[in-house]
């Protein structure tokens, strides 16, 4: 079920019921930056890109792998596949590739700049082989998808959260839906200033989520998610936002990753509000990386 109405989703969600064990990946897949530097042309359309300065593409890679590091020592595994230099934002690869148990699915870019990213062979080939697991395309022809950038899911109840944007049409939303086997997904627009929901919201092991309400056209929803997540919805402000905060992973039940900048611009109670709930924050430096108008969680993709 789709539906943009808040209260046929509030009334559905209420008839699942979460299933933690769904909600955490069992390892993630990185592209690492090769040769980084920021890409004009989705620049148009993201505000969060630095057109302004250069990156430093050697420590670009190292703060990548950092990344990663920190990653594996909570446990987590990470398969890492070189990045292209002709392809700087391939490293941003959740918006192009997303998981479901037994299954593949690659996205429906809208730039041009960034299609090719979804024709590698090497990632292909490696979810197809050494995974054994069905590749399903969307088709750029009939609708624009980016996975996990415009749809959040809250793995523990099988719940899409769908902000509409540019970067994902209804077509799209109903193809991520389908392709992705969600049971219900909640379809609602950002502000016109916002490209992907991603940055302006996360949920968080399927117990807990973070939301920017200012980035919503509709103010009630925001009042959704608090209704969705009782007790447990931290609503940031737009400080919070542009520091990337939002845009945040929990890869453990009790593990967050979120870039040095985001957690460096937490106000006291949000960053009480997250411990309280049981996470403990990991920050690393990605301020290269963050020039190119995505942080932490668009590096990350989720292996289901």
């Amino acid at each position: 079920m789709i539906t943009a109405s808040a209260d046929a989703f509030l009334e559905q969600l209420a008839t699942i019921a979460p299933d933690p064990a769904r909600a955490l990946p069992r390892g993630v897949l990185m592209v690492m930056p090769e040769q980084f530097f920021v890409e004009h042309e989705t620049a148009a359309d993201n505000v969060y890109v630095d057109t302004k300065h250069s990156a430093d593409a050697g420590l670009a890679a190292r703060q990548a792998e950092s990344l990663a590091q920190l990653i594996e020592n909570v446990g987590v595994p990470v398969q890492r596949f070189p990045g292209r230099q002709e392809l700087p934002d391939g490293v941003f690869s959740n918006n192009v590739f997303a998981t479901v148990p037994g299954k593949l699915v690659i996205g429906a870019m809208y730039h041009p700049v960034r299609q090719e990213e979804g024709e590698r062979e090497d990632i292909r080939q490696w979810f197809a082989e050494a995974q054994g697991r069905e590749i399903t395309v969307l088709d750029r022809a009939t609708c624009v998808a980016e996975l996990t950038g415009a749809l959040i899911i809250d793995r523990a109840r099988n719940v899409g959260l769908c902000g509409m944007s540019h970067r994902v049409d209804d077509a799209g939303a109903r193809a991520m839906h389908e392709a992705l086997d969600l049971d219900l997904t909640y379809q609602f627009d950002l502000t016109p200033d916002e490209y992907h929901t991603n940055v302006v919201l996360s949920v968080l092991a399927g117990r807990a989520c973070v939301a920017v309400p200012d980035s919503f056209a509709d103010p009630k929803v925001a009042d959704v998610l608090e209704a969705a997540f009782p007790g447990r919805c931290l609503l940031l402000t737009r400080e919070e936002k542009l520091a990337f905060a939002g845009n945040c992973i929990a890869l453990t039940d009790r593990d967050l990753f979120m870039s040095a900048r985001a957690e460096a611009a937490l106000r006291p109670e949000s960053r009480r509000a997250l411990t309280d709930w049981g996470f403990r924050i990991h920050a690393p430096d990605l301020s290269q990386l963050e020039l190119a108008g995505g942080s932490l969680r668009c590096m990350v993709t989720e292996i289901f």
